[in-house]
């Protein structure tokens, strides 16, 4: 006999599970199916790179809620479980086991899936990418004085892992197929070069212009095979960026480009369906523009979003983007979408280790980011989008509030 519930949610991520919590705050009276491939129940994924990586912390402390909550509110989940395909038309979920579950709205939040670099080797034992708790686990139980790590790529996730690798007194290398600073395609030059001499500052080595080419050894990966050389290993973390998880979304009908497209409300070309997070190529009223941004911030207020819509509320996509990270004693928020080719504004000293920075262009602030200088999200989120002269935006004599 099928299953009927009022909403199900497939993806048990943060977002997913998110949606169901906001579901339930609001009052929302049908039944809810939460299915997602994870065996765990939805837990904070930027701890993985941050507290369970860095501190060894349990990631059971990262969960949203106990399992019990779930049982307890009338949500019936299916951990551990894929989605085979969605018939729009019949409004049924087909489980991986062949089980079918139907329902009266659906919920697509699938995430991303990281990127892997196809050449030989791969397999091996100790290649890892970053996507679950069980990647997290693996990755810091080769942690320890000595270890030889390798981080392919350079962007946020892995320089979180290197300055993880760091803390357990790894022996660090980041390998860069371009000659240029890691994450000035985001911040920059000079900001990309502060990123990269902070590593530096707490041995990393870096290899760049340097192509991958394969991984070597018996079981386990011994060593990274470049363009520019071998580089001796225990333990290789790819982190290269990630693809929006779209197949069975695609496969549906559904109408995709750089992730399920969605209106301000979350909602797909399917009325029935609604898709939330780093899934998600969303219509943004707030800049006009769609945007696709793969953070946890994102996926929460996207899925508070998608229960107001589904409750029959008015919440629509109107923020800026946002993300964080924190590595070694440089703690900094961004908030924005600047590009590397803004003009670049300094408030403050960058060897300081406190300072702030906005992007422009034509004259409008595009970005700006706090670093190790708190209590000004307000006061940056509200500039964004604002002309104001680079004499101005970098004058400490001016207060940020009064920009």
């Amino acid at each position: 006999m099928t299953q009927e519930f009022g909403t199900v949610v497939i993806g048990a991520g943060i977002g997913g599970g998110t949606v169901v919590e906001s579901l339930r705050e609001a009052g929302y009276p049908a039944s809810i199916a939460l299915v997602g491939a994870d065996p765990a129940a939805p837990y904070y994924r930027p701890d993985l790179s941050k507290k369970v990586m860095l501190e060894g912390s349990d990631p059971a402390d990262s969960a949203l809620r106990g399992e019990e909550w779930y049982g307890a509110h009338d949500v019936s989940t299916f951990f551990g479980t894929e989605v085979s395909s969605i018939d729009p038309a019949a409004r049924t979920v087909t489980l991986d086991d062949g089980e079918q579950i139907r329902y009266g709205q659906a919920i697509l939040a699938t995430g991303s899936t990281p990127r892997t670099l196809g050449v030989p080797g791969e397999q091996l034992a100790n290649v890892h990418t970053l996507r679950d708790v069980g990647d997290a686990v693996a990755i810091r139980s080769q942690f320890g004085k000595g270890k030889k790590v390798a981080v392919i790529g350079g962007g946020w996730i892995g320089l979180e892992v290197a300055a993880a690798a760091r803390s357990h007194d790894c022996d660090v290398t980041v390998i860069l197929h371009t000659d240029e600073s890691p994450l000035s395609s985001v911040l920059g030059r000079e900001l990309g070069q502060h990123f990269e001499e902070l590593h530096e500052k707490n041995g990393v080595t870096f290899l760049k212009q340097a192509d991958t080419t394969s991984f070597v050894g018996s079981t386990a990966v011994e060593a990274v095979e470049t363009s520019v050389g071998s580089v001796p290993v225990d333990l290789v973390v790819i982190g290269i960026g990630a693809d929006p998880t779209v197949e069975t979304a695609a496969s549906a009908g559904l109408k995709t480009d750089d992730g399920v497209l969605v209106d301000e409300h979350m909602r797909t070309s399917d009325g029935s369906i609604l898709a939330i997070g780093d899934l998600a190529n969303a219509q943004n009223i707030l800049r006009g523009e769609r945007l696709r941004i793969e953070h946890w911030d994102n996926a929460v207020r996207q899925a508070e979003v998608a229960a107001s819509t589904i409750t029959g509320g008015n919440r629509a996509y109107d923020w800026q983007p946002y993300f964080y990270t924190d590595q070694y004693d440089l703690g900094m928020e961004y908030v924005g979408r600047g590009s590397a080719g803004d003009e670049v504004v300094l408030r403050g000293d960058k060897s300081s280790g406190e300072f702030i920075v906005f992007w422009r262009r034509d004259g409008r602030v595009t970005a700006a980011m706090n670093v190790n200088v708190w209590d000004y999200g307000d006061e940056l989120r509200a500039l964004i989008g604002k002309e104001v002269s680079a004499e101005r935006l970098g004058d400490e004599q001016v207060p940020v509030g009064e920009l």
